[in-house]
């Protein structure tokens, strides 16, 4: 009996550190700022944790500095503390007070043409000539997923640029100005006549653009802002996010659907149906496109947009578009939810349960990224990757953190544009 007692008392001395310490870590996980309606700031609660101690902040805190424009009409900030189980005190947060924002969600497909900042890296080769095969990338240093930003102190804007500017070399040593992770450097090269068409070559493979349609997640009426597809568009060669110079988005219609099956994930195809701009691009972000419209989509039933706290596990809608350009609601499930902001994409696991959209397409298919989701007449996320394995389930992102994103653009990069 004894040593049953002792069995139960390590064991109980092992476990509850271990639990602890899972306890410690989920709550680092979790973020440390948090929007919150008029009056709700008393009943925040998140999964197994809650919040107590309320003070208001006069001075807002360093870490509400960058975000205190996410929701509209931002009125107070309260400072908490993070209880686990309403009982064991985790970490201090910030609670902002503010007014919820109303978007129109959309649903509805939209062409993508983007425009990359300098010559876009994406391969290299060899170059044949009277000495037989040579690098001259290598000797400079270039490799893939580089952009050459400037040639012989001239600007390079596109692939014409960078062809012109070797082909006029005459083989002297042309200068480079590269960026490479937001780095710039510089490095010298001398190209080679190719003996296959006689040329001037250096070795590397280009690009300077990128079209493909995705789907618009939500407008603002009062900016004609808008965001879409939950996810940075990268490139195929160096799945790095695209380096934006400008973009536009463009009227498109979905014209056939490739059926998603275990392994193979399905596929909206569809084309532009005008070529005219409807809206510029002014990021393209690892959370998604953000940019403006020329004028608002005629639908205008605006909704709120749901603090991250107040999405829940359960039923909910996706407004998607598989066929022409007109958005229907289909049923879903948020499987589970995930609060830690350094993989904003996967905030939410998500299953479809609608027979109609299982039908047509067995569940998430490419092209469907950036479609809205709506639960208990808020917009909470959109969709933003489909499980490979089980094209049923895939990842979504909040719908706060689009919005936040879009706001901080607004306020800089949208006002610097015009």
């Amino acid at each position: 009996m004894k040593k049953i007692i002792k069995l139960l008392i390590y064991g109980l001395l092992t476990i509850i550190p271990l639990i602890f310490v899972g306890i410690y870590y989920t709550a680092c996980k979790l973020p440390s700022v948090y929007y919150v309606g008029i009056n709700d700031e008393k009943n925040f609660s998140l999964d197994l944790f809650s919040v107590s101690s309320l003070s208001e902040n006069k001075e807002e805190s360093a870490q509400c500095l960058n975000t205190k424009s996410c929701f509209a009409d931002h009125l107070e900030t309260h400072c908490a503390t993070l209880k686990f189980m309403n009982l064991i005190p985790i970490k201090k947060v910030d609670l902002i007070v503010s007014k919820k924002s109303e978007v129109i969600p959309c649903g509805t497909p939209f062409g993508v043409k983007l425009y990359t900042k300098g010559a876009l890296v994406i391969g290299t080769s060899s170059v044949r000539c009277l000495e037989g095969f040579k690098e001259p990338w290598k000797s400079a240093g270039m490799q893939k997923g580089d952009i050459i930003i400037e040639a012989n102190s001239e600007k390079v804007n596109n692939n014409n640029d960078l062809e012109r500017i070797i082909q006029n070399s005459d083989g002297k040593e042309i200068s480079f100005k590269v960026m490479r992770e937001n780095n710039e450097f510089e490095c010298q090269l001398v190209p080679l006549r190719s003996m296959e068409d006689g040329k001037f070559r250096i070795g590397i493979w280009v690009r300077d653009s990128s079209a493909g349609i995705g789907t618009l997640t939500f407008c603002e009426e009062n900016r004609n802002v808008f965001a879409g597809l939950g996810h940075g568009i990268c490139d195929i060669d160096t799945t790095e996010l695209l380096p934006l110079s400008r973009g536009d988005i463009v009227e498109a219609i979905i014209t056939d659907t490739v059926k998603g099956r275990p392994g193979m994930p399905g596929e909206l195809k569809g084309c532009f149906i005008n070529p005219e701009s409807i809206g510029q691009i002014y990021a393209n972000t690892e959370t998604g496109l953000y940019g403006t419209f020329e004028k608002i989509p005629s639908n205008t039933n605006k909704i709120p947009v749901a603090m991250k706290q107040n999405v829940k596990k359960g039923s909910a809608k996706i407004l998607t578009t598989i066929e022409g350009s007109n958005p229907e609601l289909y049923d879903i499930n948020i499987d589970s939810i995930n609060y830690d902001t350094t993989i904003p994409t996967q905030n939410m696991k998500i299953s479809v349960t609608d027979p109609r959209l299982l039908e047509k397409t067995g569940g998430i298919v490419q092209g469907m990224s950036g479609s809205p989701i709506l639960q208990n007449g808020t917009l909470i996320g959109a969709v933003t990757h489909v499980f490979v394995n089980n094209p049923k389930k895939g990842y979504a992102i909040f719908s706060e953190t689009m919005l936040t994103n879009s706001n901080i653009l607004f306020e800089s990069d949208y006002k610097n544009a015009s």
